[in-house]
């Protein structure tokens, strides 16, 4: 991968940090957003300097329009442009419907859903002002076409970014900008934390086919290899990296059979 300059939202933690460390690895400077994890965001910095790549820190809440576009403004008062985005940030409370908080609800849509536009818009605008094209990979989920209980906000948010994204692509191609769209199974990450207890993801983990969670760093070879030039007639994509989480709840009917 030549050296490119991305910013990742949501990098502090998470698939955000596997997909930083990375694109590190692939030989990429990267800016590391982060809203509320500094102590943590500083340690994903300086593992990807650790690797021989720039790092920068740029704070802001990506549901907060003039907040995203300083980020970009920052990344290319440093490093004089920006070559990429992986828009990650995200956030999601898990209720009923019926019973949902609605602040919880709106914040869940305001961050995964307005903030992945304001992302790639703001660096769409960039990159076309550049003029030497760009890549942007939208990090979403299967959220967006499994309707999974507890989860409206998130699954509405998911959905809505897949299509923004697919949009994106179409309007960008004309500007060598090429967006694509990762769909990540159920990842082992300290967000998970806030639903399950440890003894309950791994109990639940042996009912995905793959018979474990996917890690971080899975998803970041994926989004590394997306946004590298050997992927220049991508664009438009949804890639699954899921473990098989997605095949059909009867897709193991038939063992014991054999």
């Amino acid at each position: 991968m030549a050296s490119k300059r991305i910013l990742v939202t949501g990098a502090s933690r998470g698939i955000g940090r596997g997909c930083a460390v990375q694109l590190a690895r692939g030989g990429s400077d990267v800016a590391v957003n982060y809203r509320s994890h500094p102590e943590e965001a500083e340690e994903v910095a300086n593992e990807i300097r650790a690797l021989g790549q720039r790092a920068i820190l740029v704070q802001g809440d990506v549901s907060n329009q003039e907040d995203v576009d300083g980020m970009v403004q920052k990344v290319v008062a440093e490093w004089g442009g920006i070559d990429g985005l992986v828009s990650n940030a995200a956030y999601s409370d898990r209720e009923r419907m019926i019973n949902a908080d609605m602040a919880g609800f709106r914040r869940t849509i305001d961050v995964s859903m307005w903030g992945g536009f304001y992302a790639v818009r703001a660096v769409s605008k960039q990159l076309v002002e550049q003029g030497h094209g760009g890549s942007i990979a939208v990090v979403s989920s299967p959220h967006a076409v499994i309707p999974i209980p507890t989860a409206m906000a998130y699954n509405m948010a998911k959905a809505a970014i897949d299509h923004m994204a697919r949009t994106a692509a179409i309007e960008l191609a004309r500007y060598r900008i090429r967006v694509n769209v990762i769909h990540p199974g159920w990842i082992d990450t300290p967000g998970e934390r806030k639903f399950f207890t440890d003894e309950q993801l791994k109990e639940a983990a042996k009912s995905i086919p793959w018979q474990r969670m996917g890690q971080p760093d899975e998803i970041g070879r994926l989004v590394n290899f997306v946004m590298s030039d050997v992927c220049d007639y991508m664009t438009g994509s949804t890639l699954l990296m899921d473990g098989g989480i997605s095949l059909p709840w009867w897709s193991n009917r038939d063992e014991g059979m054999q």
